[in-house]
This record gives C-alpha cells, structure tokens and sequence, in this order.
C-alpha cells in the first residue's frame, strides 16, 4: 500500500486535495468516487516528490526545524514500543504540514512493502541527507533505532543552531554596510548637486575638496546606473565562474589563505565535519563511511579533498588523527583530540568535545567581528559624511573670496 497525492472537485466544483493511502492509483479514483469527489491527478507522493526536486531544487525544501521536529516524534513513538509504520502514520497525523505529511506517508508506504526505514527515507534524499540515511540505517541494525532517532534530533538542532548563529552575526555588518552606502549616494546624487550649485555662477577657483565632490557627484549621476549594472554583471560572471569545480576549489584555496577570512572558514567547516563525524561514530557506522559521509557536509573544496585523501589513507591502515594531519588545514587542537580518541578507545567523546572546542571559538571570533565591525563602519561612514560636509561648507566660508 501506497500514499497518493490527489486532485478532485467535489459536487459544487470546488477543488479539494489531499492525502489517500491505497494499492494503485486505480484504487485511489475508487475511493475519491466513494466520497463523491471527481478524480483529477493522482499520483504517488515519491513520484511527485521527485518532480518537486527536479523543478525547484532547494527552494522547497523542508525546513530543519521540520526534520528535527518529527525526528523527535518518531524517537518517542518508537521508544513508548509502537511499531515503526504505526509510528510514521501518528507522526504524519500530528503535522500541520502537507508536505512533511506526504512525505512521511510515503516512507510509510515503502516500509510497509516491507523495505528497511532507511530504504523509505532515501525516497526523499533532499529532505533527508545521506548523514540522516546512514544512521538510521546503523540504528536499525544495531537495535538502537529510538536512541539513534534522538541523536539525529540533537544533531540537525545543533547544525541549525550554527547557521542561524553565523546569520544573525553577519545580519548587522551587512544592514550597516548597505545603509551606509544609500547614504552617502544619496547624499552624492540628491544632496550634493543642490547645495554646490550655489556656486556654479561664480568664477571664483573651488576649493580641491570641493570640486573632487562635485566631480564624484556628476560621475555617480551621469554614469551611476553603468556602475550598477557592471557591478551586477560582475557577479554573475563570478558566480558562473564557480560553477567550474577547478575555479571554485581554487577560490577556496585562496579563501583559506586569508588570515580572518580562512580562520572563519577552517573553524566552521571543522566543527561541520567533527560533529557529523562523532554521531555517526556513535551511531555505530562504519569508519571509513562515517569518514567519506562527513566529508560531504565541509563546503571547502580543498578541506573534503583533504578529508577523503585521510579515508584512503585509513584505509590503507594508517591513524586518523594522522592522516587528517597530512594536509595542515585541520586545526591542531582537533587532530590532538582526535589522536588521544584513537589512542584511548574513545573516539566519539573526543570529536563530540572536538566539535564543542570549534564551536566556541567560531561564538568568541564571530563576536569579536560584529563588536569590532559595527563601530568600524560607524566611523567610516561619519568620516565619508564629514568630508561631503566639510567640502559643501568650506566655499561658505570662503563666500568673501569666491565673491571678489
């Protein structure tokens, strides 16, 4: 038995959608004809799912605090004992989500054909990643399969924790910036022209200040919307440029170099793959899956390469700490923790306090960065006002000499 999405119109002509479970979508059409609707669409919610993926790609997805809610559910229905598709139906019954219902009663559907959890869940591999998959997969072979659902739980909320910290310290610098920059173009192409024109009738020679702003002022005028649209075209060929795997690995390469840009960097991807590392250690995957699965979620090109190259050489036999130590990109606190996690037998303790040392430090720059960024643009930008001021009221105070 499967779930279907479906379109009907009812008696009156209104459109209804919904949710049915059944074996076909034959059977589907029986059921909305019992309930005296009128067939539309009827399609499988895997397939539809599908299609939702190919046309909007990561615009729809589900959100993280959506994963981890239903996470949480099902960890508790799964624990309280109730079978696992008894489970995924009271949890889709509880969402107020359309989606998130379709989709959990599609893993449903595959579970009761008699397909593993993880099986149903890789239906959907945008909602659910392969990190997600791979432990769930762990945790019903190990037995463990509520203990694990928490862990994930834990571990989406911590991911979410980290990229809604680092949005809220990048939120201010950047409001500030672009208010910043409105400013003083506006103050360059409405402001500035009304108040020299007072001068444009006498012969008298400008101060340098002056006739630098008043030729600024007419560049940002005449030529403004060019600079606009060069600036545009600029990033779209930047971003076209990225798209090439070689030209993106080589600006991280040099991202990585910068001495604040390449910390931040470092930090953020190395708390990324120390956490996702330790809960599938934890989740009993294996070594070298957990190694190749953990280096997916690093956004630096050159530090998943690194990741990988450490794989195969764990593989061949050699130490962890030491083969992510080759490539010099991992902080060395990291690899000292996770060298003395090898030596002790207790690795998973050691990444999880790898993660929490990175994450804490990642906290303490990002706040030093908004405390020191703020005041900085502050005063950049009082300088910038100050010196149209200054070049606006210099000719004032010179009114005696422009006259004669």
């Amino acid at each position: 038995m499967g779930a279907f999405e479906y379109t009907a119109l009812d008696s009156s002509g209104k459109e209804r959608k919904g949710i049915l479970e059944g074996d076909t979508p034959r059977h589907i059409r029986q059921q909305l004809r019992e309930r005296q609707l009128l067939p539309v669409t009827v399609s499988e919610v895997a397939e539809r799912e599908a299609g939702r993926q190919r046309a909007f790609g990561t615009l729809r997805r589900v959100s993280a605090a959506d994963v981890t809610l239903l996470t949480r559910q099902l960890a508790t229905l799964v624990r309280a004992g109730l079978p696992l598709e008894e489970s995924l139906l009271a949890v889709s019954q509880q969402t107020e989500k359309p989606r998130v219902q379709s989709i959990l009663l599609g893993v449903r559907s595959r579970v009761m054909e008699g397909h593993t959890l993880a099986d149903g869940l890789a239906e959907f591999p945008r909602v659910f990643p392969e990190i997600y998959r791979a432990t769930v997969a762990a945790g019903e072979q190990a037995g463990h399969l509520d203990t694990v659902l928490e862990r994930l739980a834990d571990y989406t909320e911590s991911r979410e924790e980290i990229r809604q910290k680092i949005l809220a310290a990048m939120l201010y610098p950047i409001v500030l910036t672009v208010m910043c920059f409105l400013i003083v173009t506006a103050l360059m192409v409405y402001v500035v022209p009304k108040v020299v024109s007072v001068f444009e009738a006498s012969k008298a020679r400008l101060p340098l200040i002056t006739r630098i702003l008043i030729g600024t002022s007419h560049f940002l005028r005449v030529h403004g919307i060019w600079l606009v649209l060069g600036a545009v075209l600029v990033v779209v060929l930047a971003r076209r440029w990225l798209r090439n795997p070689a030209a993106r690995r080589s600006f991280h390469h040099t991202v990585l170099r910068l001495p604040l840009a390449g910390k931040l960097v470092r930090g953020f991807n190395t708390a990324r793959f120390t956490r996702t590392f330790s809960i599938l250690t934890v989740s009993a995957v294996p070594v070298l899956d957990a190694l190749r699965i953990a280096g997916e979620v690093v956004t630096s090109l050159p530090m998943r390469d690194a990741v990988l190259e450490a794989a195969e050489r764990v593989r061949e036999g050699a130490p962890i700490g030491r083969s992510l130590a080759v490539s010099k990109l991992f902080p060395p606190m990291t690899i000292h923790l996770i060298s003395s996690g090898e030596a002790s037998g207790e690795l998973d303790a050691m990444l999880i306090q790898a993660a929490a040392s990175q994450e804490r430090e990642l906290d303490a720059i990002m706040a030093a960065m908004v405390g020191l960024l703020g005041p900085l643009l502050i005063v950049v930008m009082g300088l910038f006002v100050m010196g149209i001021v200054f070049a606006m009221l210099l000719p004032i105070f010179r009114l005696d000499d422009l006259i004669h």
